[in-house]
Parts: structure tokens; sequence; C-alpha cells
């Protein structure tokens, strides 16, 4: 764990000093971020300017939604995209090969070997609406800490999903679609799950369970879930870990290095 710990300081310190050498991008990751949140915003707003509401959930809580939502888009920014859309162009060209050959695992390398900070935005931005909206809605700290248990997990399995999609790139090589795929259906954890209807929450929520992502942490930080749902989101999370574990381990049986 140390030696592992080590490495990660390596690949983080050298991909941060790599990407600081473009300080002007970082103003425009965070004008386009404040962009896409003014969007989304704006979006609710029209929902409940007339008086409407989410079954169950005033303006101030589905902020909240919207914050976390924020959150875990300033987490894919900053930790997923820089490593797993990476996958695809190095099986086309072949360094796979390089990566196999180390003597660390494969899968810590290719989901950690970068970060970017220009997802730093959204994870500001995130963290000020959450704090925004819990002052209004006198959140407590202990409500928070509960929060964070589920949103945890809800990293887990958006990095499990994300990481799985990569791996298989080695059957389909452009799979940039995909990914982008994920993405937008991701988009529907901007807010709560009672906002569509029943077919589509069934989907979101045992499909694609976006409603563990967003919706779950959310009714945690506003004391209101239950326990059960935190109790499937962690089951979730370390299930789709394992098998994306498994599924790599399988898919490299099938990889063809550019050696061979």
């Amino acid at each position: 764990m140390t030696r592992y710990l080590r490495v990660l300081g390596l690949f983080w310190g050298t991909a941060i000093a790599a990407e600081l050498e473009y300080r002007v991008n970082f103003i425009l990751a965070a004008l386009s971020s404040l962009g896409n949140l003014l969007g989304s915003l704006f979006t609710l707003f029209l929902f409940y300017r007339t008086g409407y509401s989410f079954q169950g959930w005033k303006w101030e809580e589905a902020l909240v939604v919207l914050g976390v939502f924020t959150l875990l888009q300033g987490f894919s920014s900053t930790f997923l995209v820089p490593n797993l859309n990476r996958i695809v162009r190095q099986v086309q060209d072949g360094t796979l090969d390089f990566v196999l050959l180390k003597p660390i695992s494969s899968q810590f390398w290719l989901s950690a070997r970068s970060v970017s900070p220009w997802g730093l935005p959204d994870l500001i931005f995130g963290l000020v609406l959450v704090g925004y909206t819990g002052t209004r809605l006198g959140i407590k700290t202990s409500d928070y800490a509960l929060a964070a248990v589920p949103i945890v997990f809800g990293l887990g399995i958006l990095y499990s999903l994300w990481f799985m999609l990569g791996a298989t790139s080695i059957w389909f090589v452009k799979i940039y679609n995909v990914t982008e795929v994920l993405r937008g259906l991701l988009e529907a954890g901007r807010f709560p799950m009672v906002a569509y209807p029943t077919a589509y929450r069934f989907f979101f929520t045992f499909i694609v369970p976006v409603a563990f992502l967003t919706t779950v942490p959310a009714e945690a930080m506003l004391g209101r879930v239950e326990i059960g749902w935190v109790i499937g989101a962690g089951v979730l999370a370390l299930g789709l870990f394992l098998v994306s574990i498994g599924f790599w381990r399988f898919a490299l049986r099938f990889y063809t290095s550019a050696s061979s």
C-alpha cells in the first residue's frame, strides 16, 4: 500500500506540473464550469418559477441534488476523463504493452496515472452550492458526514462503470461515442429522480444507477434517506468494483500486443 501511495504521489505531481504549463486553460475551464452551472440553475428555475415543485423536493432541496451532481462532474473531469479515456488511445497505439510490463497493477496505472486540475472549478462550485443550500436548510455537520458515505459509494460506482467501458476498447477499439453516451445518461442526475416518469426512474435506478450517484447522497444530506438505499449503494459499489477487476483480467486475454 505504501508503494502505491508513493507512486500515486509521483504520478499526480508530474501530471499537475505538466498541466500548469498552460494556466490560461484553468481560467477557461472555470468559465466553462460556471456557464454549465448557470445553465443548470436556469433549467431548474424554469420548473420552480411558477410555483411547481418536484414531489417532496423544495427549491433549495433540488439545489442540493444539483450541487452533488456538480461535485460528481468535477470528480470525473479531474480523475476519470484524463485517465480512462486514454485506454482507447493506448490500445490503438500499442502503448498498452508498456503498461502491462510494469511491476504494478495495470488497472491502478491506467486509473491513476494522470490528474487534471481543470476539474477543480466544478468541485469548488459544487461545494459552494451545497454549502449555500445547507445554510438555507439548516443542514447539520452530522448530515454532511452521513452524506459523505453514499457520495463515496457513488464515486466508486461511476469509476467502475467508466473503467469497464474503457476496457471494451480491447474488442471495439474506438469507443469514444460509448463513453459520451454514459456521460449523457449521467446528466439525468442533475435533478431528483422523482422528476422523471416511473419507467425512467426504474431505468436510472436499476439499469444505469444514476439515482445512487446524486439523489441518494442528497437525501442522506437532508436527513431523510432510508438506510437500505445507503447499504444498497455500498453493495453496488463494491460489487461493480470487483466486477471491473474481473472484467479487466478477462479482457486482457483477448488483447493482442503491438509486438505480436
